[in-house]
């Protein structure tokens, strides 16, 4: 076990200070600590898909990045990762590049420009083995541009485009698995995360997708006070939350093998992740019960699985 002090807060920070992220957005600080997970003799190439991230940490002239960065569209991040670091292997090969220089590429994007705008360029990326790192910041809907809803916002949910009223009661649809997805196209590396506590399964699970060789895919919750509506000094409660509801189950996927890397001493209800969100108080007024029911036996549902796949891979 290492100390966390030590080897994570001492590290030096690739991803600066002075960005225009909202206060109590988990989108930096997830950055960070991905970013923190590089050893600090390695170069990085990031790209990063257009969204919240992006228009706030790179205004020119200024930037909140110290290593090699490039902004480009919602539904291209992966392509343009797995161009740079198909172009690096061959500057390797002709003896362009040192051979003892090591460059690692890493993408950041939203559940918007990951799980619907860009899916088709994340999966190609994936299917192709590249060598990289697709991070997915999930705030569960397209925050940067108003608040609609996305295949990553919950069922039920209040957003721009799924508005609660006597119409309908939120977004109707189940959210959509993209870390199974990606387990689906049988990569090294799958893992799950969220920012909590000291940041330890965040950091390890950065640390082990960075340094395995083929692709990689990291789902990271982050929690938005705009979208969700929640105090902004409440972020580190949310993800906790989450987590100890099982709604966003803490996992990873080595090889085909499923590991929970937490669980919960005793799994708390999920209408105590649901209650402190504007977005879901319409669950809670009178006649709204089967809603909050709903919800949780989805979650029930989803962790039995999860429990199931592990046993069932480590056999």
């Amino acid at each position: 076990m290492y100390n966390v002090k030590d080897v994570v807060a001492n590290k030096p920070s690739r991803f600066a200070a002075g960005h225009r992220m909202c206060a109590g957005c988990a989108a930096p600080i997830i950055v960070r600590m991905v970013l923190r997970a590089v050893k600090p003799e390695d170069h990085v190439v990031v790209s990063n898909a257009t969204g919240c991230l992006e228009v706030a940490s790179c205004i020119y002239p200024y930037t909140s990045w110290t290593d090699s960065y490039i902004h480009t569209a919602f539904e291209c991040a992966s392509a343009t990762a797995s161009g740079a670091e198909a172009a690096y292997k061959s500057l390797k090969r002709q003896g362009k590049i040192p051979e003892d220089q090591d460059t690692k590429f890493i993408i950041f994007g939203g559940d918007g420009g990951t799980y619907d705008i860009g899916i088709q360029s994340l999966s190609g990326a994936m299917e192709r083995g590249h060598d990289l790192t697709y991070v997915c910041y999930d705030n569960g809907a397209y925050m940067n541009t108003g608040i609609q809803r996305s295949s990553a916002t919950p069922r039920f949910a209040d957003t721009t485009t799924t508005p609660a009223g006597k119409v309908i009661p939120g977004k109707m649809q189940s959210r959509k698995d993209l870390t199974e997805i990606m387990v689906a196209h049988h990569i090294p590396y799958v893992a799950q995360t969220a920012p909590i506590g000291t940041f330890q399964d965040l950091y390890e699970k950065a640390e082990k997708a960075i340094y395995t060789e083929g692709a990689k895919f990291l789902n990271v919750l982050s929690p938005c006070p705009r979208g969700w509506r929640y105090n902004t000094e409440e972020l580190m409660e949310m993800s906790k939350l989450a987590v100890d509801t099982c709604y966003w189950p803490l996992y990873e996927v080595v090889n085909g093998v499923y590991h929970i890397t937490y669980k919960p001493a005793q799994k708390k209800p999920v209408s105590e992740f649901l209650k402190p969100q504007k977005r879901f108080q319409h669950m809670f007024k009178p006649g709204n019960e089967w809603m909050i029911e709903a919800f949780q036996e989805e979650v029930d549902n989803r962790w039995n699985e999860l429990l199931a796949k592990e046993e069932m891979t480590n056999k």
